[in-house]
């Protein structure tokens, strides 16, 4: 794949090759960029939803406890992760090469692509409910098809342009400024209309432990792991990518999960029950802001689908992001909002201990040495099996003791095993 020069305009430096380090004088992103981008992938009407599983499961000071654990705990994981995009200046799947071996890497890179186009569907229908409860709600007119369209096509057309355009030229510029008013103004109506002190002296019905809630809580930042090097490889350090990338998550999700556990418990559950109560009370301006902005989510997850697919076929991801961009408005217009919660889940048990693997192949078996032809061309053995361990760890915790929580378990067996696994070349080397 030809590589752009230095002087690529923005919308076209996507092109740059995944597997190929991206150059110095392309490197463009400082610790504000990561800031704005994570700030705004933090927060999203998925977020809310995420946090109304919490309730009333959990009490609503449990709730927040769960949320600010799980959030610590995710981000410095994520933000970890954006460190090796930015030390190695390769893509995310790229990145796992030197840990599992070229043949290796494409296990998780397909997981991946699976992943992202399912996130990216579960946004477009998110978009799409959220619009159509405003249509209903100030026109009396219904049509879920055109908004579903209408999203889809937007987000491809962001995935197209590319990162640094993307957040320069929109989300900087412009797209952050509404969602913040967006967020602060359904801040505002909760305060406003809710009796705050009452819903947070309110018990918990105890359908969910602590612990499972910090599990679904950690899902959150966890399925962003396997892109964010995609953006953190065009930072300038990586020092300023950790804390643009865990500063900005770290504030939005707390913000918004707490925001979707309140307005919850407030007006009841129920599929489509919060965005709807969300659009009734006064917050219509508002959730429309978020929707708009609610693009860049499925502009991350269009984009990071085709860079982790041109790991494994010699295309652009340009063009890549086109056929994605179709294919999620396509599984939007026929896929119901449901399982989501197992859907969350899911990723965590097999994306955890895989970062488990790779945080500890380039800080601990490699520290600091970044080398993007250390891969293997086949398969690194001890990096597959301490994944297959981390993800056994990660089900049997939660099948045998589910009041623990099995992120933390998995991503420490993954990496214990691999420590050990490579403990032998690490003296000869």
């Amino acid at each position: 794949m030809a590589q752009p020069d230095d002087t690529t305009p923005d919308a076209l430096k996507d092109s740059y090759d995944p597997l190929t380090p991206v150059p110095a004088g392309a490197r463009v992103f400082g610790a504000l960029d990561m800031f704005s981008l994570w700030f705004s992938l933090g927060l999203g009407l998925l977020v809310l939803q995420a946090g109304a599983f919490l309730v009333p499961g959990l009490s609503l000071p449990a709730a927040f406890g769960a949320i600010l654990v799980g959030t610590v705990l995710g981000v410095l994981l994520l933000a970890g992760a954006g460190m090796v995009g930015a030390e190695t200046g390769l893509s995310a799947m790229g990145s796992l090469r030197p840990a599992l071996g070229a043949r290796g890497a494409a296990v998780p890179t397909v997981l991946n692509v699976v992943q992202l186009v399912g996130w990216g569907a579960f946004e477009i229908i998110a978009m799409r409910e959220a619009a159509d409860a405003l249509a209903k709600q100030t026109f009396g007119v219904s049509n879920a098809v055109v908004w579903t369209l209408l999203f889809g096509a937007l987000a491809t057309g962001l995935a197209f342009l590319g990162p640094v355009s993307f957040v320069r030229r929109f989300l900087r510029a412009w797209g952050l400024w509404l969602l913040l008013a967006g967020a602060a103004w359904l801040t505002w109506r909760l305060l406003a209309e809710h009796d705050l002190a009452a819903l947070w002296a309110r018990p918990g019905t105890g359908e969910i432990s602590f612990a499972s809630g910090v599990d679904l809580v950690v899902a959150m930042p966890l399925s962003w792991l396997p892109l964010i090097a995609d953006y953190t490889r065009f930072g300038r350090t990586p020092r300023a990518m950790f804390r643009g990338s865990a500063l900005g998550y770290l504030l939005a999700n707390v913000w918004f999960m707490g925001l979707g556990a309140a307005y919850a418990l407030a007006v009841g559950g129920g599929e489509g029950m919060l965005i709807a109560a969300l659009a009734a009370a006064g917050g219509g301006v508002a959730l429309l802001l978020i929707v708009i902005d609610e693009t860049d989510n499925t502009f991350a997850d269009i984009h990071s689908a085709a860079v982790s697919t041109a790991t494994l076929v010699r295309a652009r991801p340009a063009r890549l992001a086109l056929g994605f961009g179709v294919l999620c408005t396509a599984i939007a217009l026929v896929a119901p909002l449901g399982n989501y919660e197992s859907f969350l889940l899911l990723i965590g048990s097999v994306f955890a201990p895989l970062f488990g693997v790779l945080l500890t192949d380039h800080f601990v078996v490699r520290p600091w040495r970044p080398d993007p032809n250390a891969a293997t061309p086949g398969l690194n053995w001890a990096g597959l099996a301490a994944w297959a361990a981390g993800i056994a760890a990660y089900q049997g915790v939660g099948r045998l003791l589910p009041d623990v929580g099995a992120t933390l378990p998995a991503f420490v067996t993954a990496a214990l095993v691999y420590v050990a696994l490579r403990l032998p070349s690490m003296r000869t080397a």
